[in-house]
């Protein structure tokens, strides 16, 4: 294992059990801060954009062109950019809307839903909290392979999109724990839950390192790059900014998205 496979590995790790802040933030949080919510999803969204297309896409189209004759090396990074968009789109459907975790709910809904039921079985609210971790876990498992690849082909780019994915997977922490907590009462379980769903992160990772790292050659490394393109693409106009919509702050959201964009494009620069 080389230092830039183990440091791409770490990335994913980190960006994993970012889950675990939402948690902690989930016993705590009486209300939703919806502004610094909504800034924060749209700031992970404008990384991705800018990465995805600037970063990822182009440099796909460009490496590919130095070594596929013709236009078969456009037509290939394109297919594979929209080939990403699908296969995360078929992810997301493949869970039902009301068990997805990224149809997101606001703190206060969230505890209060032990209010209102109040007389049920706290099982069911436990099995709300596992059923949204496994959901979440789904979700995380592809996003751990477009981290683990993006930072194999370049660190400061897998760096980015390592950052973008942990606050977007912080409210995700948020909706494991708080059903979690008010079913058992026990932080220690809702945090356990929340972490592990996170783990799913490195795991795709730790897959892709071990599948893939084999066959890795040019062609099939900036095949890969505009296939995650396309998975942060679609994690950013379907998830990130559709929830920051929800919480009613969309302007403070799209600010977001343009600080973003404009970190990345200084800090490539820079770097």
């Amino acid at each position: 294992m080389n230092d830039n496979t183990l440091f791409a590995l770490l990335l994913t790790l980190f960006a994993g059990l970012s889950t675990g802040i939402g948690s902690v933030i989930g016993f705590f949080a009486k209300r939703t801060n919806r502004k610094f919510l909504c800034f924060s999803l749209g700031l992970s969204a404008g990384v991705m954009v800018y990465v995805s297309f600037m970063e990822l896409l182009h440099g796909s189209r460009i490496g590919l062109s130095e070594l596929i004759v013709g236009r078969q090396a456009e037509v290939l990074a394109i297919g594979l950019f929209f080939g990403g968009m699908a296969l995360a789109a078929i992810i997301d459907k493949l869970i039902p809307e009301a068990e997805n975790p990224h149809e997101l709910h606001n703190v206060e809904e969230m505890q209060g839903v032990d209010n209102q039921q109040h007389h049920h079985s706290t099982r069911k609210l436990r099995h709300v909290g596992l059923v949204t971790a496994i959901g979440i876990a789904v979700h995380n498992f592809p996003e751990g392979i477009a981290t683990f690849a993006a930072a194999y082909t370049d660190i400061s780019t897998g760096v980015a999109i390592a950052i973008a994915v942990a606050i977007h997977n912080i409210p995700e922490g948020i909706a494991v724990s708080v059903p979690v907590y008010h079913a058992t009462g026990s932080r220690r379980k809702a945090l356990w839950y929340s972490m592990l769903s996170g783990l799913a992160e490195p795991l795709g990772a730790l897959l892709a390192w071990l599948i893939l790292t084999p066959f890795i050659t040019p062609v099939v490394l900036h095949c890969i790059m505009a296939a995650v393109a396309g998975i942060m693409i679609y994690i950013s106009f379907d998830e990130l900014l559709p929830a920051a919509h929800y919480y009613g702050e969309s302007h403070t959201s799209i600010l977001g998205l343009f600080v973003g964009m404009a970190i990345m494009a200084v800090s490539l620069v820079m770097l």
